[in-house]
């Protein structure tokens, strides 16, 4: 029991309580901190810092970390693993492709067929290596960087528009030199014109300006003579594959191998590189297969290129020399090569007036659809002027002389029906100049129709598949206000306005590329 003592209540002593509990004394805290007395003049050890209350860490709690599911381990095809020793393969390997960039190759073939399931569908005994396919990406860089250019003029720079190198051309062939400034304009004004003009004499004068015409006449018919001579062939460049000597024969290839990267000729071809008939003829087989299961366009488009050298320097002109130049035609055609197509076309055509068996009507009709697209008149009146009356009721060519027909009546509506049933590869040729002819189509619809027509009517006249389609076209080519969505449906707004429209965007249209 507590007792008082002056006012304050003083807890018992221990054990003097009530009875059941258990009392403890507390003393006050002092007042003032304790200080060690300084025994020496020396560096006072400070005693060690023990907290007041060691207070435990926490307990480690165990995150449990998520449950990654294990990716099934791919099996890989035999087929696949040959066709990786192969790459790697001494034989195979070239000194100027890196292992690096093979790999890099390698890892994208098949990693893409993995992610489209296609390892087990594809032939990888008979798939390009990728050495072959880095070749070919190399020669398409090559081919594209010559064609740009030849477009630039041949100086290789491409900031330069083709009218600024032709202006360049035509000045250097001319003689026409930049008059540069005289030096009394750029040196310093403070002496005076006067005191920097040298005066000769009269006969002097004279003699040397009869000398400076005489070099400027000599220089210009020297430019000419070089004019000339590059005009000579035509469009076509100068340089020529070096031929065989007419009186040794021509050359009898003795290459075993099926496949081989064309190179251009600059001395007399190498038997041992050139490969026989029946050699070529397995050849043209095995690219056929390898351009249905989806080759690559370059490497196939380089292969035929170098059948075509080597049935050429063998002077070998029969079937099968039509054959190879008909397949790599369709192909080019297909991929909108041009260039590739036109020369395969100017070659078939001595081809057939040499009587050899092929497809003539089909490459004829492709002949006409070729020149409605490059607008060249006289070639097509000399190719019409030509076909006798039983190749005009053959159904590529009748088609392609409809095509022709109704483009030069205006008669919108017949061209489109035509477009929609084309024969063989015809379509690819169209393609190429249809939008053209969609913009004329619109620009007589909008003169002829007014103040609007439905877009149904614009999809079924020009040969759209859908309305979608009809829209997005006119939307294109800057045409999107005057499409209305009206109660009865959406409509295309005519007018002078819109038919000036869709005039501009026809006349902005280039030819394609490749054309003169």
């Amino acid at each position: 029991m507590a007792s008082s003592w002056g006012g304050q209540n003083i807890p018992p002593a221990p054990g003097t309580g009530a009875p059941g509990t258990t009392q403890y004394f507390q003393p006050a805290p002092p007042a003032y901190h304790s200080v060690q007395v300084r025994q020496s003049f020396g560096i006072t050890q400070q005693p060690p810092f023990i907290p007041a209350q060691f207070v435990p860490p926490p307990p480690a709690v165990s995150i449990p970390q998520p449950v990654t599911a294990q990716r099934p381990k791919t099996e890989w095809p035999a087929s696949v693993r040959r066709y990786v020793q192969r790459c790697f393969d001494p034989k195979n390997l070239d000194n100027d492709i890196p292992r690096a960039e093979i790999e890099a190759k390698l890892k994208k073939a098949i990693t893409s067929a993995s992610e489209k399931e296609q390892l087990h569908s594809i032939d990888w005994d008979s798939l390009p290596l990728p050495q072959e396919k880095i070749r070919s990406d190399r020669v398409q860089a090559t081919w594209h960087q010559q064609s740009v250019d030849l477009r630039l003029g041949g100086n290789g720079n491409g900031n330069t528009t083709l009218s600024q190198a032709a202006k360049k051309r035509k000045s250097k062939e001319m003689g026409d030199h930049e008059e540069s400034n005289p030096p009394w304009r750029a040196a310093n004004n403070q002496n005076g014109i006067e005191s920097r003009i040298t005066y000769q004499p009269l006969d002097k004068r004279q003699q040397q300006s009869k000398e400076d015409t005489t070099k400027a006449s000599s220089k210009f018919q020297k430019n000419l003579e070089k004019r000339q001579k590059r005009f000579d062939g035509g469009y076509k460049s100068t340089y020529r594959s070096p031929s065989p000597d007419a009186a040794a024969g021509p050359v009898v290839g003795t290459c075993p191998t099926l496949f081989k990267q064309y190179f251009r000729l600059t001395s007399a071809p190498n038997p041992a590189n050139v490969r026989p008939e029946h050699i070529l003829t397995q050849t043209l087989e095995l690219l056929k297969n390898k351009w249905r299961k989806g080759a690559n366009y370059a490497y196939i488009c380089d292969q035929f290129k170098s059948m075509r050298q080597d049935l050429t320097v063998q002077r070998i002109t029969n079937d099968f020399t039509v054959a190879v130049y008909e397949t790599h035609a369709r192909i080019a055609l297909v991929n909108g090569d041009l260039g590739e197509y036109n020369q395969c076309q100017t070659q078939l055509r001595v081809l057939y007036a040499k009587g050899l068996d092929g497809k003539s009507l089909e490459f004829k009709a492709y002949r006409i659809l070729y020149f409605i697209l490059t607008s060249n008149r006289t070639s097509l009146n000399d190719l019409l002027a030509d076909l006798t009356i039983a190749e005009k009721k053959e159904a590529p060519i009748r088609h392609a002389l409809d095509v022709r027909s109704s483009l030069a009546l205006g008669n919108y509506h017949k061209f489109f029906r035509l477009y929609l049933n084309t024969p063989h590869l015809g379509a690819y040729l169209m393609d190429m100049f249809v939008i053209r002819e969609r913009l004329a189509a619109l620009c007589n619809i909008c003169k002829a129709y007014k103040p609007s027509v439905k877009l149904r009517f614009v999809t079924e006249e020009l040969g759209f598949e859908s309305d979608a389609d009809a829209a997005q076209f006119i939307c294109d080519h800057n045409g999107q206000h005057l499409i209305e969505e009206r109660d009865d449906g959406v409509h295309f707004v005519t007018g002078i306005p819109a038919a000036q429209l869709f005039e501009a965007s026809k006349n902005a249209i280039g030819k394609p590329n490749g054309q003169p």
